[in-house]
């Protein structure tokens, strides 16, 4: 059986022919930041009718520097997601890491995230498909669309047809990334909705100074371009003072912001609707 995104549990909205929006905050920072974009984005998700999944790390694997934030502790984070999803009534996405993370974080979350560098890790992939949970599987920055189609059967193989995979780029050259929106539809072969990243894919990763930079000024060009192609979603990290984010606030979108691009990005996709 394939499932759709209005499949998702708790997820509001999903007779529109709206886009999915997964957005929120790049790490669980404190309760005051992870619940003030919360709420914020799902009086947006009502404006709009745009289904809505809140989206935050419990803990950050993947940093340049030893000492880069990574996290608040797994299970005070786990259960302020939690919270997040109890309080807003609002499905709730995280990464994990490891197999031993999978049944951990599915007792606190709706959807299990693969981070893009993990996404080949098969004993990652088939431990997050045993919980029976959502599975994103966030494409490598390595790979091409076509090869995700491999990551992809291993959750099914596993007995899990819940599943969803995100582009964010690939590499190009040593410190930038750049997007082939040729991927969507490429990905879209192996019946499985496709989500686009559009803060991640402006990443430009490997700085000397070993905080990955970004290009958020396009962030919005690459959301419109990621809609008219037909992505089936939009993945954005946002922040109040994205400046002062822990984790990965170059290439942020300040949470002033999202009302504007939203607005935007649901007006073409009800343009692209109309031609079908």
């Amino acid at each position: 059986m394939n499932y759709s995104l209005k499949d998702i549990p708790g997820i509001k909205y999903g007779e529109t022919d709206n886009f999915l929006l997964i957005a929120g905050p790049c790490v669980v920072e404190n309760e005051k930041i992870v619940f003030q974009i919360a709420e914020h984005l799902v009086k947006l998700s009502d404006k709009y009718l745009l289904p809505y999944v809140f989206k935050a790390s419990y803990r950050k694997a993947n940093r340049s520097k030893i000492d880069s934030f990574s996290g608040i502790g797994d299970e005070q984070a786990l259960r302020m997601l939690a919270e997040v999803r109890k309080r807003f009534s609002v499905p709730v996405i995280t990464d994990i890491h490891n197999p031993g993370e999978a049944a951990l974080a599915a007792q606190y979350v709706d959807i299990l995230q693969i981070p893009a560098f993990l996404c080949r890790q098969t004993d990652l992939l088939v431990a997050a498909a045993k919980t029976g949970k959502w599975i994103n599987i966030k494409k490598g920055q390595f790979l091409s669309g076509a090869s995700m189609k491999y990551a992809v059967n291993k959750v099914r193989d596993s007995g899990n047809d819940r599943i969803m995979v995100t582009d964010r780029g690939n590499m190009f050259g040593y410190q930038d990334i750049v997007v082939d929106f040729r991927n969507i539809p490429v990905m879209q072969k192996a019946d499985v909705p496709v989500i686009m990243d559009i803060t991640h894919s402006l990443q430009q990763p490997n700085q000397e100074a070993g905080v990955t930079g970004g290009i958020p000024e396009m962030i919005e060009t690459i959301g419109k371009a990621a809609i008219s192609v037909g992505a089936d979603g939009i993945f954005i990290e946002t922040h109040p003072v994205p400046a002062s984010a822990l984790s990965d606030g170059a290439n942020m979108l300040n949470l002033a912001g999202m009302d504007s691009l939203l607005n935007k990005l649901v007006a073409i996709r009800k343009t692209i609707n109309s031609f079908q």
